[in-house]
């Protein structure tokens, strides 16, 4: 199995666990900033160079041989269910993705006929009701984790503690788990314990937003997306999330996590 969705620094100052949704362009961006002095010039996820990546055959023996040997910091980010799944909602379902198509082909077509979602279009200025398209949309996406129909899930809205737990199955463990929502005090905290080529002053460095313009914006606040049924569809799909990463299932509008991370309960309960 390896170690999947793992990013590592070609100098091994750091190693990272992908989450998606959850700030990755912007932390593999800091990451090839922190070698080389300057920005991969595109989208950090489609850099072939300057940054080890498990998805890239020459890496893995790297990457696994530091992984095993915890020889460099390893960390990873999380972020509220409620966001990250609104999220994946609006960019990777009602966006056109950077080659100016659908994400996945046929995936938006089938959900429009299967479950009647509405992603609206370009041409007509996104316009559909949001929240109706949305609640479909999520049980979809509860279908594909619970019973893997009609799809398999999705990375981009598969549970954050699956994509941390494969991390921890394999043999590597966690040094820092910081939140998405305090991204420029859990970042500094990884700088702070790893020595890099380049400086890195985190109140310079742009968001890196890939999905962002693709899409809709959202009109409605968070909770309005989430009546009952859907709160009752985030618990079945992401109760582990919430409980591990401390978040507040009991209220959408609160995005910020209730405490910290506990990494012994992560690696206790997610490396089994």
């Amino acid at each position: 199995m390896g170690f999947p969705g793992t990013w590592m620094t070609e100098s091994e100052s750091m190693v990272y666990r992908v989450v998606p949704k959850c700030a990755c362009s912007t932390i593999g961006q800091i990451m090839f900033f922190s070698d080389h002095g300057r920005f991969y010039d595109g989208d950090i996820h489609d850099a072939a160079e300057g940054l080890h990546k498990w998805s890239q055959e020459a890496s893995q023996p790297l990457i696994e041989a530091n992984v095993k040997a915890h020889r460099s910091y390893a960390f990873t980010c999380v972020r509220n269910p409620y966001t990250r799944i609104l999220s994946s909602f609006f960019d990777k379902i009602c966006g056109i993705q950077r080659n100016g198509k659908r994400y996945r082909g046929n995936l938006v077509p089938m959900l429009v006929q299967k479950y009647g979602v509405e992603v609206g279009s370009p041409e007509d200025g996104f316009e559909f009701d949001q929240i109706r398209s949305f609640r479909r949309f999520l049980l979809f996406a509860r279908d594909t984790i619970r019973w893997r129909r009609p799809m398999e899930p999705d990375i981009h809205w598969s549970a954050m503690s699956g994509h941390i737990a494969t991390y921890i199955v394999n043999g590597g463990s966690y040094d820092h788990i910081f939140f998405t929502e305090r991204f420029d005090a859990g970042m500094q905290t990884v700088l702070d314990h790893v020595e890099t080529a380049q400086k890195v002053d985190l109140a310079s460095i742009p968001r890196f937003n890939e999905s962002e313009g693709h899409g809709p914006k959202r009109v409605h606040p968070v909770e309005d997306y989430f009546d009952d049924l859907a709160m009752h569809l985030m618990w079945e799909i992401y109760h582990k999330d919430f409980q591990l990463f401390r978040y507040d299932f009991d209220n959408p509008a609160n995005k910020v996590p209730t405490g910290e991370v506990d990494l012994a309960e992560v690696h206790a309960k997610l490396g089994r």
